[in-house]
Protein backbone atom coordinates (compact mmCIF):
# COMPACT_ATOMS: atom_id res chain seq x y z
CA UNK A 1 0.00 0.00 0.00
CA UNK A 2 1.03 3.92 -0.92
CA UNK A 3 0.24 6.84 0.22
CA UNK A 4 1.09 10.13 -1.27
CA UNK A 5 1.74 12.89 1.44
CA UNK A 6 1.56 16.76 1.21
CA UNK A 7 1.71 18.95 4.04
CA UNK A 8 1.83 22.91 3.84
CA UNK A 9 2.67 25.53 6.83
CA UNK A 10 2.29 29.01 5.32
CA UNK A 11 2.87 32.17 7.61
CA UNK A 12 1.99 35.35 6.74
CA UNK A 13 3.03 38.33 8.64
CA UNK A 14 1.96 42.24 9.48
CA UNK A 15 5.65 42.92 8.76
CA UNK A 16 8.02 41.64 6.78
CA UNK A 17 10.76 39.43 8.39
CA UNK A 18 14.40 40.07 8.44
CA UNK A 19 15.83 37.30 9.49
CA UNK A 20 14.21 33.74 10.80
CA UNK A 21 15.97 30.25 11.94
CA UNK A 22 13.95 27.20 11.78
CA UNK A 23 13.63 23.67 12.38
CA UNK A 24 11.60 20.86 10.96
CA UNK A 25 10.54 17.25 11.49
CA UNK A 26 8.52 16.78 8.99
CA UNK A 27 10.10 13.84 6.82
CA UNK A 28 8.80 10.46 7.77
CA UNK A 29 10.85 8.20 9.02
CA UNK A 30 11.83 4.41 7.08
CA UNK A 31 10.48 1.62 9.49
CA UNK A 32 10.40 -2.18 9.03
CA UNK A 33 6.66 -1.74 8.87
CA UNK A 34 7.04 1.54 6.26
CA UNK A 35 9.25 2.29 3.33
CA UNK A 36 9.64 6.39 2.55
CA UNK A 37 10.46 6.17 -1.09
CA UNK A 38 10.56 9.83 -1.46
CA UNK A 39 10.36 12.76 0.82
CA UNK A 40 11.15 16.60 0.42
CA UNK A 41 10.64 19.54 1.78
CA UNK A 42 9.61 22.82 -0.03
CA UNK A 43 10.42 26.28 1.01
CA UNK A 44 9.37 29.84 0.13
CA UNK A 45 11.67 32.01 0.00
CA UNK A 46 14.64 30.19 -1.06
CA UNK A 47 16.65 29.20 1.99
CA UNK A 48 20.30 30.51 2.45
CA UNK A 49 20.78 27.70 4.56
CA UNK A 50 19.58 23.96 4.28
CA UNK A 51 20.54 21.28 6.10
CA UNK A 52 19.01 17.66 7.28
CA UNK A 53 20.75 15.73 9.98
CA UNK A 54 19.41 12.74 12.30
CA UNK A 55 18.15 14.08 15.66
CA UNK A 56 19.05 12.06 19.59
CA UNK A 57 16.59 9.67 18.34
CA UNK A 58 17.19 9.30 15.14
CA UNK A 59 14.06 11.01 13.62
CA UNK A 60 14.80 13.23 10.34
CA UNK A 61 15.51 16.99 11.28
CA UNK A 62 15.80 19.62 8.67
CA UNK A 63 17.34 23.16 9.36
CA UNK A 64 17.11 25.77 7.06
CA UNK A 65 17.23 29.80 7.61
CA UNK A 66 16.30 32.69 5.01
CA UNK A 67 18.02 35.74 5.43
CA UNK A 68 16.20 38.42 2.94
CA UNK A 69 13.13 40.25 4.21
CA UNK A 70 10.21 38.19 3.11
CA UNK A 71 6.18 38.54 4.33
CA UNK A 72 5.36 35.06 3.87
CA UNK A 73 6.63 31.87 4.92
CA UNK A 74 5.47 28.27 2.37
CA UNK A 75 6.54 25.35 3.89
CA UNK A 76 5.59 22.16 2.21
CA UNK A 77 6.47 18.63 2.87
CA UNK A 78 6.06 15.85 0.02
CA UNK A 79 6.23 12.41 0.49
CA UNK A 80 5.53 8.98 -0.77
CA UNK A 81 5.85 6.12 1.52
CA UNK A 82 4.91 2.60 1.23
CA UNK A 83 3.18 0.80 4.08
CA UNK A 84 2.74 -3.18 5.35
CA UNK A 85 0.39 -4.56 7.29
CA UNK A 86 1.21 -4.64 10.68
CA UNK A 87 0.48 -7.70 12.76
CA UNK A 88 -1.18 -6.72 16.26
CA UNK A 89 -0.06 -9.12 19.12
CA UNK A 90 -2.52 -10.58 21.64
CA UNK A 91 -2.27 -8.23 24.38
CA UNK A 92 -3.49 -10.84 26.62
CA UNK A 93 -0.14 -13.02 25.85
CA UNK A 94 2.42 -9.83 27.60
CA UNK A 95 4.11 -9.92 31.01
CA UNK A 96 2.22 -7.99 34.09
CA UNK A 97 2.65 -4.68 34.10
CA UNK A 98 4.64 -5.19 37.76
CA UNK A 99 6.93 -7.31 35.81
CA UNK A 100 7.88 -4.64 33.42
CA UNK A 101 8.30 -1.96 35.79
CA UNK A 102 10.61 -4.05 37.40
CA UNK A 103 12.29 -4.86 34.81
CA UNK A 104 12.59 -1.39 33.86
CA UNK A 105 13.63 -0.76 37.10
CA UNK A 106 16.95 -2.76 37.05
CA UNK A 107 17.63 -2.32 33.29
CA UNK A 108 18.64 -5.92 33.31
CA UNK A 109 18.80 -6.08 29.11
CA UNK A 110 19.71 -3.21 26.25
CA UNK A 111 16.07 -2.85 25.24
CA UNK A 112 15.18 -2.23 29.36
CA UNK A 113 17.89 0.19 29.41
CA UNK A 114 17.44 2.65 26.48
CA UNK A 115 13.83 2.30 27.36
CA UNK A 116 14.78 3.80 30.70
CA UNK A 117 14.79 7.46 29.42
CA UNK A 118 10.63 7.33 28.57
CA UNK A 119 10.43 7.00 32.25
CA UNK A 120 11.04 10.50 33.05
CA UNK A 121 9.72 13.99 33.36
CA UNK A 122 10.31 16.00 30.06
CA UNK A 123 9.34 19.30 29.22
CA UNK A 124 5.58 18.48 28.66
CA UNK A 125 4.81 15.74 30.76
CA UNK A 126 5.04 14.78 34.15
CA UNK A 127 4.63 12.15 36.50
CA UNK A 128 1.66 12.74 39.33
CA UNK A 129 -0.24 10.55 41.69
CA UNK A 130 -2.94 11.97 40.76
CA UNK A 131 -2.87 10.36 37.28
CA UNK A 132 -1.66 7.30 38.71
CA UNK A 133 -4.51 6.78 40.55
CA UNK A 134 -6.22 6.80 37.29
CA UNK A 135 -4.30 4.38 35.46
CA UNK A 136 -4.15 2.33 39.14
CA UNK A 137 -8.17 1.64 38.48
CA UNK A 138 -7.18 -0.43 35.17
CA UNK A 139 -3.36 -1.03 35.82
CA UNK A 140 -4.66 -3.44 38.88
CA UNK A 141 -1.96 -6.55 39.59
CA UNK A 142 -1.59 -9.19 37.92
CA UNK A 143 -2.88 -7.40 34.59
CA UNK A 144 -1.26 -7.66 31.11
CA UNK A 145 0.69 -4.87 30.27
CA UNK A 146 -0.72 -4.29 26.80
CA UNK A 147 -4.66 -5.29 27.69
CA UNK A 148 -4.54 -2.88 30.76
CA UNK A 149 -2.67 0.30 28.02
CA UNK A 150 -5.06 -0.90 25.47
CA UNK A 151 -8.01 -0.45 28.52
CA UNK A 152 -6.44 2.94 29.58
CA UNK A 153 -6.03 4.47 25.83
CA UNK A 154 -10.27 3.15 25.41
CA UNK A 155 -11.27 4.61 28.54
CA UNK A 156 -9.67 8.12 27.23
CA UNK A 157 -11.62 7.86 23.84
CA UNK A 158 -14.72 7.24 25.78
CA UNK A 159 -14.23 10.00 29.03
CA UNK A 160 -12.61 12.63 26.88
CA UNK A 161 -14.22 15.03 24.30
CA UNK A 162 -12.07 15.74 21.12
CA UNK A 163 -12.30 19.77 20.83
CA UNK A 164 -9.97 21.71 18.62
CA UNK A 165 -10.79 24.84 20.42
CA UNK A 166 -10.12 23.89 24.25
CA UNK A 167 -6.38 23.57 24.14
CA UNK A 168 -3.44 24.93 22.38
CA UNK A 169 0.68 23.65 22.00
CA UNK A 170 1.24 24.80 25.30
CA UNK A 171 -1.81 23.83 27.30
CA UNK A 172 -0.40 21.41 30.49
CA UNK A 173 -1.31 17.98 30.85
CA UNK A 174 -3.21 18.57 34.62
CA UNK A 175 -5.57 20.92 33.06
CA UNK A 176 -6.41 18.68 29.93
CA UNK A 177 -7.67 15.81 32.79
CA UNK A 178 -9.56 18.64 34.85
CA UNK A 179 -11.55 19.11 31.76
CA UNK A 180 -11.27 16.05 30.07
CA UNK A 181 -11.50 17.95 26.65
CA UNK A 182 -8.51 18.55 24.26
CA UNK A 183 -6.97 17.12 20.86
CA UNK A 184 -4.69 14.27 19.68
CA UNK A 185 -1.65 15.67 21.37
CA UNK A 186 -3.47 16.05 24.51
CA UNK A 187 -4.47 12.59 24.55
CA UNK A 188 -1.45 11.26 23.98
CA UNK A 189 0.36 13.50 26.69
CA UNK A 190 -2.32 12.20 29.13
CA UNK A 191 -1.85 8.38 28.41
CA UNK A 192 2.07 8.82 28.59
CA UNK A 193 1.49 11.12 32.01
CA UNK A 194 -0.31 7.92 33.15
CA UNK A 195 2.07 5.11 32.41
CA UNK A 196 5.16 7.12 33.19
CA UNK A 197 3.58 7.89 36.96
CA UNK A 198 3.60 3.91 37.06
CA UNK A 199 6.83 3.22 36.50
CA UNK A 200 6.13 2.22 32.60
CA UNK A 201 7.97 3.70 29.42
CA UNK A 202 5.95 5.86 27.27
CA UNK A 203 6.87 7.32 24.49
CA UNK A 204 5.61 10.28 22.06
CA UNK A 205 4.58 9.83 18.37
CA UNK A 206 3.61 12.26 15.58
CA UNK A 207 2.55 11.01 12.16
CA UNK A 208 -0.44 11.33 9.75
CA UNK A 209 -3.27 9.16 8.92
CA UNK A 210 -4.97 8.49 5.81
CA UNK A 211 -7.32 11.85 5.02
CA UNK A 212 -10.22 9.64 2.90
CA UNK A 213 -12.21 7.28 4.93
CA UNK A 214 -11.43 3.07 3.89
CA UNK A 215 -14.59 1.09 2.42
CA UNK A 216 -16.00 -0.80 5.76
CA UNK A 217 -13.86 1.12 8.06
CA UNK A 218 -14.88 4.68 10.08
CA UNK A 219 -13.39 7.88 9.53
CA UNK A 220 -10.57 8.12 11.87
CA UNK A 221 -10.32 11.77 13.72
CA UNK A 222 -7.42 14.00 13.41
CA UNK A 223 -7.12 13.20 9.56
CA UNK A 224 -7.00 17.20 8.60
CA UNK A 225 -3.33 17.55 10.49
CA UNK A 226 -0.53 16.29 11.68
CA UNK A 227 -1.49 13.55 13.79
CA UNK A 228 -0.22 11.72 17.22
CA UNK A 229 -0.54 8.58 19.57
CA UNK A 230 2.02 6.83 22.28
CA UNK A 231 3.87 3.79 22.32
CA UNK A 232 4.40 1.94 25.46
CA UNK A 233 7.57 -0.49 26.06
CA UNK A 234 6.89 -3.95 26.12
CA UNK A 235 9.99 -6.82 26.61
CA UNK A 236 9.82 -9.27 23.84
CA UNK A 237 7.86 -6.72 21.42
CA UNK A 238 9.50 -3.32 22.04
CA UNK A 239 7.77 -0.39 21.00
CA UNK A 240 3.81 -1.08 21.39
CA UNK A 241 1.72 1.90 20.11
CA UNK A 242 -1.58 2.66 20.68
CA UNK A 243 -3.61 5.35 19.58
CA UNK A 244 -6.20 7.00 22.29
CA UNK A 245 -7.68 9.55 20.02
CA UNK A 246 -9.54 6.55 18.01
CA UNK A 247 -9.44 3.93 20.16
CA UNK A 248 -7.37 1.81 18.35
CA UNK A 249 -3.78 0.22 17.53
CA UNK A 250 -2.15 1.81 14.87
CA UNK A 251 -1.51 -0.44 12.05
CA UNK A 252 -1.06 0.57 7.90
CA UNK A 253 -3.13 3.68 8.32
CA UNK A 254 -1.07 5.43 10.69
CA UNK A 255 1.93 6.71 9.14
CA UNK A 256 5.46 7.68 11.41
CA UNK A 257 7.38 10.93 11.19
CA UNK A 258 9.32 10.81 14.53
CA UNK A 259 8.95 10.24 18.19
CA UNK A 260 10.17 11.58 21.43
CA UNK A 261 9.45 12.11 24.81
CA UNK A 262 6.77 14.78 23.91
CA UNK A 263 6.04 17.18 21.40
CA UNK A 264 8.58 19.59 22.12
CA UNK A 265 10.96 16.79 20.89
CA UNK A 266 9.13 16.50 17.24
CA UNK A 267 7.55 19.69 16.44
CA UNK A 268 6.67 19.81 13.09
CA UNK A 269 7.64 23.17 12.65
CA UNK A 270 9.40 25.44 14.59
CA UNK A 271 12.18 28.75 14.49
CA UNK A 272 13.22 32.17 15.72
CA UNK A 273 12.42 35.18 13.74
CA UNK A 274 13.25 39.30 13.05
CA UNK A 275 10.46 41.14 12.55
CA UNK A 276 7.03 40.36 11.39
CA UNK A 277 4.74 41.31 14.80
CA UNK A 278 1.04 39.49 13.95
CA UNK A 279 0.60 36.26 11.87
CA UNK A 280 -1.64 34.39 10.11
CA UNK A 281 -0.91 30.62 10.50
CA UNK A 282 -2.74 28.13 7.57
CA UNK A 283 -1.39 24.57 7.42
CA UNK A 284 -3.16 21.87 5.18
CA UNK A 285 -2.56 17.80 5.38
CA UNK A 286 -3.59 15.26 3.06
CA UNK A 287 -2.45 11.75 2.90
CA UNK A 288 -3.88 10.29 -0.34
CA UNK A 289 -3.30 6.15 -0.99
CA UNK A 290 -1.89 5.81 -4.42
CA UNK A 291 -3.49 3.52 -6.50
CA UNK A 292 -1.58 0.28 -8.48
CA UNK A 293 -1.53 2.16 -11.96
CA UNK A 294 -0.75 5.74 -10.61
CA UNK A 295 2.57 4.05 -8.88
CA UNK A 296 3.43 2.27 -12.14
CA UNK A 297 3.35 5.23 -13.98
Amino acid sequence: MRYSINHTTQYQYSNPVTLCHNEAHLLPRSLSRQRCLDARLYVQPTPAVYHERKDFFGNRVVYFSIEEPHSTLAVTASSEMEMSSLALPDVQATPMWEEVQQLLRQGVNRGALEARQFLLDSPMVTASALFAAYAMEIFTPGRPLLLATQELTRRIFTEFTYDLEFTTVATPVDEVFAHKRGVCQDFAHFAIACLRSLGLAARYVSGYLETLPVADQPQLIGTAASHAWMSVYCPELGWVDFDPTNDLMPSDRHIVVAWGRDYSDVTPLQGTILGGVDHELQVGVEVRRVEDNEAEA
